[in-house]
């Protein structure tokens, strides 16, 4: 076990024999810290948490309480296996998020990036790839093997079938279950989520110039109403596109799907 100096371990917590936790960070009430943990510096675990499993957080996370992270996966094909959670830094757990090591078919490894916010009851199954700056909001869910990219938002109470990715930028209504890949910057709606338009609110907080923004509307038109399928409408904006945001659609729709794509309605 290596506890650093400036770490601040409260009285009731059980910190297992190897765990590491590194400078400045603190371990509230009651909360559990497994033999396999690291708590990076200024990690900041609240009370009644479980941290448990090969799991790192990384610098200046906060995981508040009754959140348990690092559980083996609720996979029946898991065997005991020994694989990781890795989370970024800066990250916000809130209370009863629950997060899964990986499994040996799927690469061993959960990875969530920086920056991220899972708000309360939010679920990241085994194995999945989450970006930068993404949020999951109450309740939602990815099951096993999703990918997500960089600032995608996941809204309220919605789920995520099983290896779907969805791309950079998009972003996913309350109440929604997404069963098929979403391209990036799409705006996402409906029981049995349906594209309904791009993610517009989001592109013009993140800056997005006009220039690009009237590109993207363009290719969303190409992509819904065009000639041939639509992977052929993908490849015909390849050729004539030069907008880097419209090449990040391209390249998602063309790249390799286990689960097909959502089409522009």
């Amino acid at each position: 076990m290596a506890i650093h100096h400036t770490a601040r371990i409260h009285p009731s917590a059980v910190v297992e024999d190897g765990a590491e936790i590194g400078a400045g960070a603190v371990v509230g009430p009651f909360a559990l810290i497994g033999g396999g943990v690291t708590l990076a510096a200024d990690v900041e675990i609240r009370s009644h948490v479980v941290i448990t499993g090969r799991t790192e957080l990384g610098e200046g996370t906060t995981v508040f309480p009754f959140a348990t992270i690092g559980e083996i996966p609720q996979d029946l094909k898991f065997a005991g296996e020994e694989t990781r959670l890795i989370v970024g830094k800066r990250a916000r757990i809130r209370e009863h998020v629950t997060m899964n090591t990986g499994t040996e078919g799927g690469g061993g490894v959960t990875r969530v990036g920086d920056d991220c916010l899972f708000m309360a009851g939010a679920h990241v199954a085994h194995d999945c790839q989450v970006g930068d700056n993404v949020i999951l909001v109450n309740n939602s869910a990815l099951a096993g093997h999703c990918v997500l990219g960089d600032n995608v938002i996941l809204g309220g109470l919605s789920g995520v079938h099983q290896w779907v990715r969805i791309g950079q930028g998009a972003i996913i209504g309350a109440v929604t279950m997404v069963t098929h890949d979403v391209m990036p910057y799409a705006l996402v709606q409906g029981p049995r989520g349906e594209i309904d338009g791009l993610n517009l609110v989001g592109l013009k907080r993140k800056g997005v110039g006009r220039e690009d923004i009237t590109a993207l509307r363009a290719a969303f038109q190409t992509l819904k109403q065009g000639e041939g399928a639509f992977q052929d409408r993908a490849r015909r904006l390849s050729s004539e596109t030069g907008s880097d945001y419209v090449r990040d659609i391209v390249d998602f729709v063309l790249a390799e799907s286990d689960r097909g794509f959502l089409t522009p309605r």
